[in-house]
């Protein structure tokens, strides 16, 4: 672990403890559900005030990056804010994961067709071949994987960094709703589906991508009205 540099005046120093206590968390060296260390001894490392420090860990606990726990410490929520923003105050509906999650793969289903590389289809392959060998094992947890793991390679085949952060942040909330709607070995119908997108995708034709991608949300009983708009029809 890089040892913390002793903050300077050119902007607050809570500013600078709290870009600080971010770095830490991005590079791994405050891990996910991981306890930081207390504030008297971040205050000692960064040579500042423990209220400087206390004021820090307040910002990054309301961006949702942080967690206190009283009487155990203060833990790692998230990697990064928009994961942070979506998890804090509490669980999340799974009516409304379905709705965004239906509104982000339709959209990138689209657009993969019109984007993908011959590596997005060997990761798409490649977590269907999971996928079926989890589903014949009856192996649910390992099934739930494979799914979200074809999902993301679906959005990362867009090319559009944005749209996977925003799938990323959500992807906690995507594996559950994946878990809780999943009824194996009664996958038949979705398995067609979802070697019809792959298909539809690598011979690029997004409009094909959209329409399986609004089936697939309708067999899951995916809600968003977004996916019944129409596409704007070009290739």
């Amino acid at each position: 672990m890089s040892p913390m540099t002793q903050p300077t005046r050119a902007e607050p120093l809570v500013v600078q403890v709290g870009k600080q206590f971010r770095e830490r968390i991005a590079n791994g060296d405050w891990p996910v559900h991981s306890r930081i260390p207390g504030e008297k001894h971040l205050a000692e490392d960064l040579g500042v005030s423990r209220g400087t420090v206390r004021e820090a860990l307040r910002a990054l606990t309301m961006s949702g990056l942080l967690e206190p726990r009283v009487g155990d410490g203060t833990y790692v929520r998230a990697s990064d804010e928009l994961t942070g923003l979506l998890r804090h105050g509490g669980g999340t509906e799974l009516e409304h994961v379905l709705d965004v999650r239906a509104v982000l793969e339709v959209a990138a289903a689209e657009r993969a067709a019109r984007h993908r590389t011959d590596a997005d289809l060997e990761a798409m392959r490649s977590a269907l071949s999971l996928r079926a060998g989890a589903e014949r094992a009856g192996d649910v947890d390992a099934y739930v994987s494979a799914d979200s793991r074809f999902h993301r390679a679906v959005v990362g085949a867009t090319g559009n960094p944005l749209l996977t952060r925003l799938y990323d942040a959500l992807r906690e909330n995507v594996v559950e709703s994946i878990r809780r709607t999943t009824s194996l070995p009664e996958e038949g119908d979705l398995n067609d589906l979802h070697e019809g997108l792959l298909a539809a995708i690598e011979a690029r034709s997004p409009e094909r991508a959209r329409a399986i991608a609004v089936e697939l949300a309708d067999e899951l009983g995916f809600i968003s009205a977004v996916v019944d708009a129409p596409s704007d029809g070009t290739e």
